[in-house]
């Protein structure tokens, strides 16, 4: 009876469930009429869903057991079959169909019945029906339906044998071998075909076994697993119901079901039955190098050579069929390969092995010089071949060697043939281990050199969808004869039965010694015996992923030793794909680089012993060989319980239903997560953190997340690492081979969960011997910490070195490790002892030295004591020791901790309280050093002993605190500050009380509202010399920003003993960099959510320390301590409050926000005009043009070259076009021309050049920069310091009157040949390339060059004068007083910047704009600033913006980065993901161009700045906003949502003022966007913007220029908020005047009436 319900409201469920439950019915054309099988047929909308489908009149009867009248579906259908079932054991009930005559069963060695006496008769786990026969097996605990029968009937043919069941669930894994996608199945109609073959369909191996999760979600974590025992052709199909569907055309139905409660004890149920895994040698574990044709035996010396070289581990060399005479078995090419048989004594010498391969096909052929080939000879005497039909005639086939035989290993007389070969060539060719290949078995005809027979067993009346639909295709004929039957039945046990023999030949070959084998074609049993590689792979990205869910598979089928070939095996590897498939690799069991005939070499080394390739292969390989005692203890944990090694998520975490698709990731054991990165491009990867604490392997840091996804940041030489809490690992000093790596101490990882508690194992042998376990000479530990760290020997049977623990890691999940540490071992052989730990981490614990005893048990005891982290370094210099330090009068003392000072202040260090006089404007004090300790820590440095403190309240939100010498005067910064006129009095009006300690001196600033320490100088270490000052204060919290001008890789400083140098110089961004500006300021965040800020007022060489205290010390080389706090409370308060204390940010021209053009290298006034062509015609927004130094007659300012004569003309022509331009200008000025030079004639006669102190010279201190000399040919090969070609140069001194006279004189005059509306100042640093002056001899006193103390600056070996002018140089400041460069050094950027600007105003008589390289608090009122040289690399992109935010807080908002990159190549993704994030740079300039790439580049330029013009209206209202209020332009999200303290630490994001959030894609090939759990799309087109509800935002229709689009209409774009409101506001002028502007509101009342189209966003 056929029946679809359709009726009523139950139409869509009832044909959904019906639909999923159709079992196929007609296979071939519908002509074949479904009804005449008595199948019903429905069609529906989906082709792959059967249309003709059983009914209930087929199938058999449980009371007759006979078939039921029905129509046959291929014929010989089986009228009478017998059920047999019985419970093995509690936890597998095996049930077979079977015929009354005999039928092919597989003769696998552990398949018999098992008598037993399990705990519950079968009834408890199976139930029959009758009528049509069904079985439906459940959970004996739940009564949970597991496999159910009842949906369709039972065929049971001679050749077509065919059975569905329910499942409960769709989380199906296993089946194979195949290359499948995904771990877990899709359900979707998939149909699956199992039979051996060298194919790419159904491949080598043989396994109809899958694990299913009792439920969809995997709740209770309950699983179990099916096994078909079944070799014959066959196919699963699965489907939505979930339902399984087996099709064989052979054989019988015998099925085992595992019962597990979780994944994992399903599969040691099935490794119990099939035989659990061999545990492989340990040498076999190490890294291991291949390939298919070397060509000769020289050329693989080579390969081993070069790697050998590299360091790397290398373990294991092969060599693949290119070794043998014309790949003919048991033979070698004594031509190429003639030294072959003294090949592995050479490997041996170096601790290396050798694995050669062997095929089963035997060549019938001569060898050489026609001589007799033995081997075949041999077998076809002892009859050791397969037969054709007729089981006399040796099958003939064809593969490497030409016509061949194939052995049939399932005789007695093949296997003793194949052993008694085997011996005789392993004397005579040396080899550690086999590798077996081609055995499902192949054969490149089909089926023979004759074809096959015309019958059923070839051509079967229903084939499987096998690789060609053909059962003979690349395989042999189905009728030929073998031992065990017709290869029709016996086909895909051929590996397994290849295994069988070969594990014979290898124990006659290697004794006693364990060996390894490597087999392609498998069936559950082989991992006894054998390991197996997943094959012929491609060098692709699929492929990379792909073999994770293989390994995975393999794991289920008890082949444990399994991996890919790293690198792929067909075509060739980019460097990026090899870099990756060897760090995820390095974690394979079996770790294998191999490649193919005919494709470039792809071993680590011939990437280049210095490649990234290398260093991170030899990276991930040391951490492999570290942790071998784990993995090996993995293997025997294997093949003793059956448990998995590489082992997927869901095993581990079965309850969270999140893991059950991770394939993408995995876990050696339980406790170290592997997460690769699988996708070209990507060094940012979501992964997912599963439900348990982890820690960084490589950093040794705790996760703060768990059962969530993270982005994990993973360059290009990095993949994820995690070790689990709770684990304790075996460790051991890894070397280049095993066999010097177990020679090494060992160690432990102990790593803490959530209880403090950790436990682990360790099994340890000979590595080599076999039978190791099952005789008992092994050694075995038990780990355990609960408390104590117990280390347990339960077994002990083995010869052991003398020493076993050297050392042991914890990792500490609740941070009680964070201070000192004393440990006690007790141990039954010796007393007690104790080492001293070492503290690597504020979570992870070294303990060295240890020296245990193999065999002998321990326990450790440690505990904490307090005090490190507060400590004060007195000797902030290099190669401390005890001496220098007493001799300061400081506490010498090791610590555990890492970074820690062993040599630190004590308590009353510094000074102490005098006098103190209060008023209520401020306090005076004096204060006196402690002179109980020495006078002065620094020759050359006196100490000050008597010092004036001044405190003044300047304002309710602002305090300044001043520490002089009051007897002499001193150097204090002329840059002058904007204070009140009159103190704020009122106390309470202010936010802040000031407390001051005694003995120490110091000053604590105290947040009233929340009694926060903001300021807390109570701490010993005040030093107070000429040339040496120090201060430290203890800070609010940890979170601290700003300090400059160097590249930090995140906005929070870290404080982890970080020191960050600061002393204005050329040098490019880079780590702990001091680069072109000075910025002595930091943001503080309470932990309360408050802010404050912190200036000090000193412009000398200085460096500031952070340590984890939290504590914050400042070293600066001279002048005074002037200290400036303000105090918000709100971070945008707090920069508000800073600039109006160092003065508003100026407010730029209106076209200096659109998108400029520069590169350094323009060749001729003709490139700058083609690219401006090309721009236009491109339609790309652009506002600005550049000419750098390269438009200059030999790079001389204010000289224009012969070739840019035409650029004045060409600028004219631009701007009367709407753009704009603008030229660069150095400070310094050529000196010696041979002809006058106006611009050093005239500074000359008006004195402008920083010279010599009178008493030491009237010369100028000469220096060299870019100017040459006339009439030279450059040599850029020389280093600076000896290009002659170099002119001589002068540096104007810009704290002169004079000065800014001469240079507003100069730039008249240039302005009046050649036309601009903006400058760019470099160099003014001040950069030189010579140290100090020409020749190098600064004059005056040599400590002003050579510091006694000298702070972490780039090259500091070289002095303070190192690419600048000597120390010594004296300047004149505006008031006539005459000051060193030593003090004033970093100020030579700032003072460039007012008379610059003042010029630019002069001569323009517009703002336009002036951006300068150097830059120093207050810089902002005149100056916009670039990020400097920066180079074209993916990170450059976050770092611009950590960048951006810092020159936020330091008061320069018109700031931004190169974009694509000053210095290297720009890369075409990387630069158009430069393009989008620059777009909303506030200063967005690109020194290449975008239209140097394609149209799709262009395009999508031109689009993102569209967007850009677009919001110009806004962005030009917060540049107002900054220059009136002091508000920030490019906002750090923390200053909107401080109450958010995610946000603290956010820097990869920012906002355009409060109401525009930009999320740009700064990671090469990320198309979708993770922000905390958010998914965003991030095609190559597009970046992701984000308006804020509650915001109005002014707009304009963008053109080519702000010179058009001004033009148009203004718009407004409304977003509207949860409360449905929304404000704004705009500021407009004529975008250049000087003075003219207004101002409208938009959200509250004003007077302008205005008609402006309005976009309407709600958030409804």
């Amino acid at each position: 009876m056929c029946m679809l319900f359709v009726t009523s409201i139950f139409i869509i469920i009832n044909i959904i469930i019906i639909v999923y439950l159709l079992i196929t019915c007609l296979f071939t054309s519908p002509s074949l009429k479904c009804e005449q099988r008595r199948c019903c047929w429905s069609p529906v909308d989906e082709r792959h869903i059967p249309w003709c489908f059983f009914s209930i009149h087929h199938g058999y009867t449980a009371e007759s057991q006979e078939r039921m009248p029905s129509p046959s579906l291929f014929g010989e259908d089986i009228q009478e079959l017998s059920f047999q079932a019985e419970m093995q054991t509690n936890n597998r009930l095996r049930f077979k169909v079977i015929t009354d005559t005999q039928r092919f069963e597989v003769p696998h060695e552990h398949v018999k019945s098992v008598k037993s006496n399990p705990s519950s008769p079968v009834s408890d786990t199976v139930e029959i029906t009758h009528d049509p026969f069904a079985l439906i097996v459940r959970r004996k605990e739940n009564k949970k339906v597991l496999f159910d029968t009842r949906q369709t009937s039972l065929v049971f043919a001679d050749q077509y044998l065919q059975l569905t069941a329910t499942l409960p669930s769709s989380n199906i894994y296993g089946l194979g071998e195949h290359v499948h996608r995904h771990y877990r199945h899709d359900v979707n109609w998939r149909t699956w075909p199992i039979f051996t073959r060298d194919g790419m369909d159904n491949l080598y191996g043989h396994y109809p076994f899958f694990m299913c999760m009792d439920e969809g979600n995997a709740a209770n974590g309950k699983a179990f697993g099916v096994f078909l025992m079944n070799s014959n052709a066959m196919e699963v199909t699965l489907q939505p119901a979930p339902a399984i569907t087996y099709r064989a055309i052979g054989g019988i139905f015998d099925f085992y079901i595992f019962f597990g409660d979780t994944p994992e004890q399903v599969v040691q149920e099935f490794l119990e039955l099939i035989g659990r895994p061999v545990i492989p040698p340990y040498w076999s574990l190490g890294f291991q190098i291949s390939r298919w044709d070397y060509g000769s035996l020289a050329e693989v010396k080579k390969v081993v050579e070069r790697n050998r070289a590299t360091g790397l581990p290398y373990e294991i060399q092969y060599t693949d069929i290119d070794y043998m005479e014309n790949k003919m078995d048991f033979t070698y090419d004594k031509v190429k390969f003639s030294e072959l048989p003294q090949f592995a004594e050479y490997l041996h010498e170096k601790g290396q092995k050798y694995i050669l391969i062997l095929d089963p096909a035997i060549a019938t052929r001569k060898r050489e010089g026609n001589a007799a080939y033995e081997s075949y000879d041999r077998g076809t005497a002892q009859g050791a071949w397969v037969y054709e039909s007729d089981g006399t005639s040796p099958l003939l086939g064809e593969v490497w060697p030409g016509e061949t035989v194939f052995p049939d290993y399932t005789s007695e007389n093949c296997i003793q043939w194949w052993v008694d070969e085997y011996v005789r060539f392993s004397k005579e060719i040396k080899h550690d281990a086999l590798w077996i290949d081609m055995n499902e078995v192949a054969n490149f005809k089909k089926g023979s050199t004759k074809g096959c027979q015309a019958n059923n067993l070839n051509y079967p009346p229903y084939t499987p969808k096998i690789l060609d639909g053909v059962m003979y295709s690349k395989t042999l004929c189905m009728d030929a004869k073998q031992a065990w039957g017709s290869h029709y039945d016996v086909h895909s046990l051929y590996g397994y039965s290849m295994v069988l023999a070969t594990e014979k030949a290898l124990q006659q070959v290697f004794g006693e010694n364990r060996t390894l084998m490597l087999t392609r074609s498998s069936f559950p049993g082989v991992g006894k015996y054998s390991g197996h590689w997943l094959g012929d792979n491609a060098a692709n990205w699929n492929d990379i992923k792909w073999a994770i869910p293989g390994m995975l598979e393999f794991g289920l089928f008890g082949i444990p030793y399994i991996g890919a070939d790293i690198c792929g095996f067909f075509d060739n590897s980019s460097e990026e794909l090899c870099r990756r498939w060897m760090q995820v690799g390095a974690f394979y069991p079996f770790s294998r680089n191999h490649n193919a005939q005919g494709y470039e070499d792809q071993d680590p080394a011939f990437y280049g012993p210095d490649s990234l390739l290398v260093k991170s292969a030899k990276h991930y390989l040391i951490i492999r060989y570290t942790l071998l005692p784990y993995l090996y203890t993995l293997f025997y944990k294997a093949h003793t319980t059956g448990e998995t090694v590489v082992r997927p998520v869901m095993h581990e975490f079965y309850t969270d239903p999140n893991t059950l698709t991770i394939d993408r990731q995995f876990l050696w054991g339980k406790h170290l997560l592997i997460t690769p990165v699988l996708d070209p491009g990507v060094t940012k990867l979501t992964a997912y953190i599963p439900d348990a604490l982890w820690y960084n392997y490589e950093t040794m840091e705790q996760l703060t997340i768990r059962k969530t996804s993270v982005q994990m940041d993973l360059p290009g030489d990095t993949m994820g690492l995690h070790i689990r809490g709770g684990a304790i690992l075996p460790t051991q000093r890894p070397d280049v081979t095993t066999t010097y790596s177990r020679r090494h101490p060992m160690g432990l990882i102990v790593a803490l969960d959530d209880n403090n508690q950790a436990a682990g194992e360790l099994f340890w042998d000979d590595g080599d011997s076999r039978g190791t376990v099952e005789n008992g000479n092994f050694l075995h530990y038990q780990f355990s910490l609960k408390g104590l760290l117990e280390i347990w020997c339960d077994n002990d049977s083995l010869d052991k070195p003398s020493r076993f623990l050297c050392f042991a890691c914890l990792l500490d999940s609740n941070k009680t490790l964070r201070q000192s540490v004393v440990l006690r071992i007790a141990t039954t052989i010796q007393s007690n002892y104790f080492i001293v730990p070492t503290l690597h981490h504020t979570q992870v614990l070294f303990l060295r030295n240890l020296n245990l005893t193999l065999g002998e048990t321990y326990l450790v005891e440690w505990k904490v004591l307090p005090e490190d982290y507060h400590r004060f370094d007195c000797y902030p210099e290099n190669n401390a020791d005890e001496a220098k330090c007493t001799a300061r009068g400081c506490i010498w003392k090791t610590s555990e901790i890492a970074r820690v000072p062993w040599c630190f202040y004590p308590e009353d260090y510094g000074y102490r309280v005098t006098t103190i006089r209060e008023t209520m404007a401020g306090i005076t004090l004096d204060i006196s050093r402690n002179k109980k300790y020495r006078s002065s820590a620094y020759p050359g440095s006196p100490n000050i002993d008597t010092l004036r403190v001044e405190v003044y309240y300047h304002s309710s939100d602002m305090l300044q605190f001043k520490i002089w010498d009051p007897a002499t005067e001193r150097y204090e910064v002329p840059v002058p500050l904007s204070v009140p006129d009159a103190p704020e009095t009122d106390e309470n009006k202010r936010l802040y009380k000031v407390v001051v300690t005694n003995n120490p001196f110091g000053i604590q600033v105290i947040r009233k509202s929340t009694g926060t320490k903001i300021w807390d100088s109570s701490v010993p270490g005040f030093t107070f010399s000429d040339l040496f000052i120090q201060i430290s204060t203890k800070l609010s919290s940890e979170f601290v920003y700003g300090f400059g001008e160097t590249e930090h890789p995140t906005y929070k400083h870290d404080l982890n003993f970080h020191t960050w140098g600061m002393f204005s110089k050329d040098q490019p961004p880079g780590y702990k960099m001091n680069c072109y500006g000075v910025h002595p300021f930091y943001m503080g965040l309470e932990n309360t959510a408050d802010a404050h800020g912190v200036l000090l007022l000193n412009s000398n060489a200085m460096d500031v320390t952070f340590q984890p205290t939290p504590a914050l010390t400042y070293r600066t080389l001279g002048g005074i301590l002037d200290f400036y706090i303000v105090l918000g409370p709100t971070p945008e308060m707090v920069v508000q409050e800073y600039t109006a204390l160092i003065g508003r940010p100026v407010l730029p021209a209106y076209w200096s926000l659109g998108f400029q053009l520069c590169r350094y290298g323009y060749a001729n006034d003709s490139e700058i005009e083609s690219l401006y062509k090309d721009m236009r015609k491109a339609g790309i927004p652009y506002d600005v043009q550049y000419a750098d130094i390269d438009y200059m007659e030999r790079q001389l300012n204010f000289v224009l070259s012969p070739k840019f004569q035409r650029l004045p003309a060409l600028v004219d022509s631009m701007r009367e076009e709407g753009m704009r331009f603008i030229f660069i200008l150095d400070p310094a000025i050529s000196g010696n021309e041979t002809r006058s030079y106006p611009a050093f004639d005239r500074g000359i006669e008006a004195d402008v050049f920083i010279k010599w102190p009178k008493n030491l010279s009237d010369d100028i201190v000469w220096g060299k920069v870019w100017p040459d000399f006339p009439n030279v040919t450059v040599d850029e090969s020389l280093d600076w310091e000896t290009q002659i070609y170099r002119s001589y140069t002068a540096f104007p001194d810009f704290f002169r009157e004079r000065t800014a006279a001469w240079w507003l004189k100069e730039i008249k005059d240039f302005y009046e040949n050649t036309t601009f509306d903006g400058l760019w100042i470099d160099m003014n640093e001040p950069a030189s390339f010579v140290h100090g002056t020409v020749g190098g001899d600064c004059l005056g006193n040599e400590l002003l060059e050579f510091p006694p103390y000298m702070p972490p600056l780039e090259s500091k070996h070289m002095g303070l004068k190192h690419k600048t002018l000597c120390m010594n140089s004296e300047q004149i400041l505006s008031n006539g007083k005459a000051v060193r460069h030593y003090d004033v050094h970093s100020l030579y950027g700032w003072s460039h910047s007012k008379p610059t600007y003042d010029a630019l105003l002069n001569v323009t008589g517009k703002r336009g704009i002036v951006v300068t390289r150097s830059t120093y608090p207050s810089s902002g009122k005149w100056v916009g600033h670039w990020l400097g040289d920066n180079a074209a690399s993916w990170d450059q992109l976050f770092k611009s913006i950590i960048g951006m935010m810092e020159f936020s807080l330091f008061g320069i908002p018109y700031t931004g980065a190169d974009i694509c990159g000053f210095f290297n190549p720009a890369e075409y993704e990387m630069c158009l993901r430069w393009m989008q994030l620059g777009a909303f740079y506030p200063y967005s300039r690109n020194h290449n161009d975008p239209v140097s790439w394609d149209t799709t580049f262009a395009n999508i330029s031109r689009d993102v700045l569209n967007i850009r013009y677009t919001l110009l209206p806004y962005l030009y209202t917060l540049m107002f906003e900054a220059h009136t209020k002091g508000n920030t332009v490019i906002r750090p999200l923390l200053h909107e949502f401080v109450h958010d303290k995610v946000t603290w630490d956010i820097y990869k994001q920012f906002l355009w003022g409060p109401a525009l959030l930009i999320s740009p894609t700064i990671i090469k090939t990320l198309w979708v966007l993770q922000i905390c759990m958010f998914r965003m799309p991030t095609p190559l087109e597009h970046i992701n913007l984000h308006i804020r509800g509650g915001y109005i935002l002014p707009w304009q229709k963008p053109e080519i220029s702000t010179f058009y689009s001004r033009k148009n209409p203004l718009g407004l774009i409304v977003a509207l908020s949860d409360t449905g409101t929304a404000q704004g506001s705009l500021f407009w002028d004529d975008g250049e005047g000087i003075s003219k502007h207004f101002c409208l509101g938009f959200g509250k009342p004003f007077q302008h009436k205005v008609n402006i189209p309005t976009i309407a966003m709600s958030s409804t």
